[in-house]
């Protein structure tokens, strides 16, 4: 990091004069900070970080929810103030209720999650890898892909039941598609350029998958996952519509019978805030496979 100093004197310039090679390094380098004699002291200016400043926008959010009930602005019979949501929620777990409601959906997720994950990694590394497995499977599951899941609903029910069979098969369905249709565009989508040098240097088939494929489908896989995350819970909704006792669904539509609006806000942050939390894996998981990739970061 190149620091100008305007301290510096002449004399030891001259005594020390750059190379040309020095100069045109120093040219090439961005300047991040001019340190000016007599300016700002006591080093530098601590940082939030990251993961923390992210979370501004919500607590700001948060913040003026809270000061619009207070002032009168938000009427608690169109939205109750965030200290009666938190509240309601005290209640339903001291009452061990908002437990078993949430153990009860997030087993639905996680199951219908690992489900439809591993079977689109799998049809997408088929169908990307080689021409068989495209001509076999794609056409099959670009057919999927445009029926509408929630319409099958119906006919899950007829095959399956009214148990937990159905409600994980449609999470497991949300959750295939954006799998496999990221990850077969991502591997076909790996430059040639690089399978061909690696194929120069004497790079076998299997390692040309390990080395270069699958490393360069990587980021297209990991946009896969957080669309089905995503999705996943989108039809956790659609899910527990079908003869659930227990879950974040069930606890919806009684709070609606009973007008229990500090509830059904409460489901509702609670959905955003798993949502949320699937994002951070999401990210989590970037950091870590994709610690080789450099991108721009904001300004």
């Amino acid at each position: 990091m190149t620091v100008i100093d305007t301290s510096t004197s002449v004399d030891a310039f001259a005594q020390h004069p750059p190379t040309a090679a020095r100069a045109a390094a120093d040219f090439d380098e961005p300047i991040h900070l001019i340190r000016v004699a007599g300016g700002a002291r006591g080093g530098p200016r601590p940082r939030v970080p990251h993961n923390v400043a992210r979370f501004t926008g919500p607590a700001l959010l948060l913040a003026l929810w809270e000061i619009a009930s207070v002032t009168g602005v938000l009427s608690p019979s169109t939205l109750p103030a965030p200290t009666a949501v938190f509240g309601a929620a005290r209640t339903l777990w001291q009452s061990g209720e908002l437990q078993s409601d949430l153990w009860a959906s997030l087993q639905r997720v996680l199951k219908g999650s690992a489900i439809g994950i591993s079977i689109g990694t799998v049809l997408g590394v088929l169908a990307g890898l080689s021409r068989w497995g495209e001509n076999l499977l794609d056409a099959s599951m670009q057919v999927i892909k445009a029926v509408p899941h929630f319409a099958l609903t119906g006919l899950f029910i007829l095959w399956m039941g009214i148990g937990e069979a159905p409600k994980v098969t449609l999470i497991a369905l949300s959750t295939m598609m954006p799998i496999y249709v990221n990850l077969y565009g991502a591997i076909r989508n790996v430059d040639r350029r690089y399978t061909e040098a690696a194929i120069t240097f004497g790079v076998r088939r299997w390692g040309l998958v390990q080395h270069v494929i699958l490393p360069g489908s990587a980021p297209g896989f990991l946009t896969g996952l957080r669309i089905s995350l995503t999705s996943a819970w989108l039809a956790l909704v659609f899910a527990e519509t079908i003869n659930a006792q227990h879950g974040l669904g069930p606890m919806m539509h009684n709070a609606q019978d009973y007008y229990q609006l500090d509830v059904m806000v409460l489901v509702l942050v609670l959905y955003a805030a798993l949502g949320l939390l699937s994002y951070a894996l999401v990210r989590f998981l970037e950091r870590r496979l994709l610690a080789w990739r450099t991108g721009f970061t904001g300004a």
